[in-house]
């Protein structure tokens, strides 16, 4: 068996173990970001049937993924990754999911686009939870009048909400609170956890984790 696919066995068995020991409702889904790895990596994963990949650039995404994904009908492709708004036409072309919509002006290209190819993308609006300056996301004071315009002024399909705590934070205290503001809402989505993360991500109700490290290994980064 590949190493990856054996971790990504191992990681999928830690969560049933989580989520039989908590008695929780939710299962999360493993999105599997694979950002900066040629397609030789993950197709042992795509050919044992695993179906949400992650990516953090619209066109390593483009050029990787483009024409593989015609032989993979069941595919669900997510940006995970900081959208630029010019970048949106593609990125609406190209992803089922966007997990970093945080300001007016991406969400009305998003709807533009979508309009204009004829196409619907699931959508998470990203949340800057400690409200980091380095960070994307949109500041909790102002989430509930954005995610009106969103759904009421664009009627964009709006599943969830996502955030990227504070490194070295204790994210229980982060997830928690994403969870309240995405109940407040009537959210049924969660994205949230990654690698150093994920189990705490688990117990709060995330319904979609972000692994990249655990399953693809490091990453060479130049």
């Amino acid at each position: 068996m590949h190493a990856n696919l054996k971790k990504l066995e191992f990681i999928q068995s830690k969560i049933n173990e989580i989520v039989n020991k908590k008695q929780l409702k939710t299962k999360p889904e493993i999105i599997v970001v694979t950002k900066t790895f040629p397609i030789e990596n993950i197709t042992p994963l795509l050919e044992n049937g695993h179906v949400h990949y992650g990516e953090n650039k619209v066109q390593e995404a483009e050029s990787k993924w483009g024409e593989i994904r015609k032989s993979y009908n069941n595919l669900c492709l997510h940006m995970v990754g900081k959208l630029q708004s010019n970048k949106a036409k593609k990125a609406v072309d190209l992803f089922d999911y966007i997990h970093s919509l945080d300001n007016e002006k991406l969400a009305l290209k998003i709807s533009e686009y979508q309009k204009e190819l004829n196409k619907e993308v699931k959508l998470f609006i990203q949340v800057n939870l400690a409200d980091e300056k380095q960070k994307s996301g949109l500041n909790l004071n102002n989430l509930k009048s954005f995610y009106n315009y969103c759904v009421n002024d664009l009627s964009l399909n709006v599943i969830g909400l996502m955030c990227l705590p504070p490194i070295d934070s204790n994210t229980d205290k982060f997830f928690k609170l994403l969870k309240k503001n995405s109940d407040d809402l009537n959210l049924k989505h969660l994205s949230m956890g990654m690698s150093s993360d994920f189990e705490n991500a688990v117990i709060n109700g995330s319904t979609f984790l972000r692994l990249g490290t655990l399953i693809m290994g490091e990453r060479n980064v130049t």
